[in-house]
């Protein structure tokens, strides 16, 4: 089998702590569990990287108005932000690690994500 490997993919994840990165890609997406819409933004620097998913449901709207006033965009009430805006811009981020209990198997998870969008 051939595998092809695409620019970005030979990188690691980043370790935690602050790191200065770039939008290097964007995802849309659903929950699987929820049904709640969601985009994933791949946080890159010459490192490594970090995915992190932003949901767009009021207990993640904070974390989305954070995001995209970090870049440079401001949030107004009544008016749409666009998630095409955000490639390219470059911020600073603390990187760390979040547990849960995964609600099908009842295990503990861990994933690496961003916090914390620090302006650069």
């Amino acid at each position: 089998m051939k595998i092809a490997v695409e620019e970005g993919q030979d990188k690691t994840v980043l370790a935690d702590g602050r790191q200065t990165v770039t939008i290097a890609h964007i995802e849309e997406g659903v929950s699987e569990r929820k049904g709640i819409p969601f985009f994933a933004v791949r946080f890159e620097n010459e490192s490594g990287y970090v995915s992190h998913r932003f949901y767009q449901s009021p207990a993640g709207m904070p974390a989305i108005v954070s995001l995209f006033d970090q870049v440079g965009i401001k949030a107004q009430e009544g008016k749409e932000l666009d998630t095409k805006q955000l490639m390219g811009k470059e911020l600073t981020i603390e990187v760390g690690e979040r547990s849960y209990s995964d609600p099908e198997t009842g295990n503990e998870r861990t994933l690496k994500q961003a916090v914390n969008f620090l302006a650069s």
